[in-house]
């Protein structure tokens, strides 16, 4: 197991209730097309595959949010995709995640999808994930 894995995990864990463990990092960052942005209190994790590309997740430290972190890793996250030759970005969101769904809406993302009860939650409510898209070709000079 990577240092990278686990200090991704551990992170990971810290930011959300149902957390992924250091195997499911060691797995994906071993994963062609996959690129990480960290910052000490939080990272990106995306793959890239032809002319699109996906956010896997993005964890901010409890204690960092609401300074501006996690928009600065979007668009790291972004700049990134494009330059590996990405048009789209997209990512999934729960519908009840409100934050998070605010700040994806400022750096322009747009719903294109919904997946039905994809989330589960431990109270076995289930909510809904939407699809957002980003149009990187609009960012381009």
């Amino acid at each position: 197991m990577t240092d990278v894995a686990e200090r991704l995990a551990a992170l990971h864990a810290e930011a959300f209730d149902a957390a992924w463990d250091a195997w499911a990092f060691e797995s994906l960052l071993d994963q062609a097309g996959v690129h990480l942005a960290e910052d000490p209190d939080g990272f990106i994790l995306m793959r890239t595959v032809a002319d699109e590309a996906e956010i896997l997740t993005l964890a901010v430290r409890p204690g960092a949010r609401r300074r501006g972190l996690g928009a600065e890793l979007v668009a790291c996250g972004a700049a990134d995709a494009a330059a590996r030759g990405a048009m789209r970005l997209f990512l999934e969101v729960s519908e009840d995640n409100a934050a998070a769904r605010a700040l994806y809406a400022r750096a322009g993302f747009l719903e294109v999808g919904r997946r039905p009860r994809y989330y589960a939650r431990a109270d076995g409510s289930r909510r809904d994930a939407l699809l957002l898209a980003l149009d990187l070709t609009a960012r381009l000079p």
